[in-house]
């Protein structure tokens, strides 16, 4: 049977860390599993929470992560715990899982070849503003059209997609993450795995549903940085940018420029993003998708700001 590294980077999410735990160990009678909660210095009660369920499940470790960025805590799990097991599996706790996730994943990597296997996830929120975000992020509106953001069917080969199970040995080959990214580290590990010949597999045997910001200035700053992420990861490896993402780059010029008698463009967006958001309520038959309209422009405009921001700091 198959050894899992079972990792859960996380900063305050004590109302979701126990019942993310417990589902792991449910998995653990289809998969064999260690599982290290890496927490970058809660202050919520998640680290109380894990520490009494370590108590109790040996296969439950704390570890601290002093960095408090993702790809710090994933890096620092596999030195310490990663000797022994044949796949690593990160997990979000901002997300749900389907059962059997583990298992199916496992299933995927032996039977593609595949040295990483990525999967899709689809954003759920019930009410509020973050139903609207949800709707707009399921939508080409607000995913751009990505292949992990859209039903994979049968599965495909991807150059990225959302991180799931990968071999140790491929990750150590190239480096594990880079830590100096706080955001995006994942495609800018897929683009080094690629480079050394490793191939990705996006599966449609499983997903994952991921929760949202449920607010303005969470989104904003959440976008920004993915923007900012995108960007380095470009500069990094002299790759170009796809269609989907020079679209959104022109927002934050369009805005700057808009005094200067540059409204037709910026006009054109809006309309785009609220007659969107319309057709999306109107499909869902609920008025407070309009929303989505808004929390797209959000998206699009924090992006292309954290863009920018990072090809300026580049420059100078």
């Amino acid at each position: 049977m198959a050894q899992l590294l079972t990792i859960i980077p996380c900063l305050n999410e004590a109302a979701t860390m126990e019942r993310l735990i417990t589902y792991l160990l449910g998995e653990r009678a289809r998969c064999a599993m260690r599982i290290v909660v890496s927490d970058g210095g809660s202050t919520d009660g998640t680290v109380e929470i894990v520490q009494r369920l370590a108590a109790v499940h040996p296969c439950v470790t704390y570890l601290p992560n002093p960095k408090r960025i993702q790809s710090a805590a994933v890096n620092a799990a596999v030195a310490l715990y990663g000797q022994d097991a044949d796949y690593l599996l990160r997990i979000d706790a901002h997300a749900d899982y389907p059962p059997g996730f583990c298992r199916d994943l496992v299933d995927e990597a032996v039977l593609t070849g595949a040295d990483s296997v990525v999967v899709a996830m689809r954003t759920v929120a019930p009410s509020g503003f973050a139903a609207a975000v949800a709707a707009a992020q399921n939508s080409p509106l607000g995913n751009g059209g990505s292949a992990h953001r859209s039903r994979p069917g049968d599965g495909q080969f991807v150059d990225h997609g959302h991180h799931a199970l990968m071999r140790v040995a491929a990750f150590r080959t190239v480096g594990g993450y880079d830590e100096s990214f706080s955001h995006n580290e994942d495609a800018e590990l897929d683009m080094r795995l690629r480079k050394a010949g490793f191939r990705l597999w996006l599966t449609g045997k499983t997903s994952l549903d991921y929760h949202p910001r449920g607010t303005v200035g969470g989104l904003f700053r959440q976008y920004r940085n993915y923007g900012r992420g995108r960007a380095r990861t470009l500069l990094k490896h002299r790759a170009r940018p796809r269609l989907r993402q020079l679209l959104p780059v022109a927002i934050a010029p369009c805005l700057v420029l808009a005094p200067l008698g540059g409204l037709l463009p910026l006009l054109l967006w809006a309309l785009l993003c609220m007659g969107y958001g319309l057709l999306l309520a109107m499909r869902a038959r609920r008025p407070l998708i309009v929303l989505s309209g808004p929390a797209a422009m959000v998206m699009h405009a924090a992006w292309s700001l954290g863009f920018w921001q990072a090809l300026m700091e580049h420059q100078r």
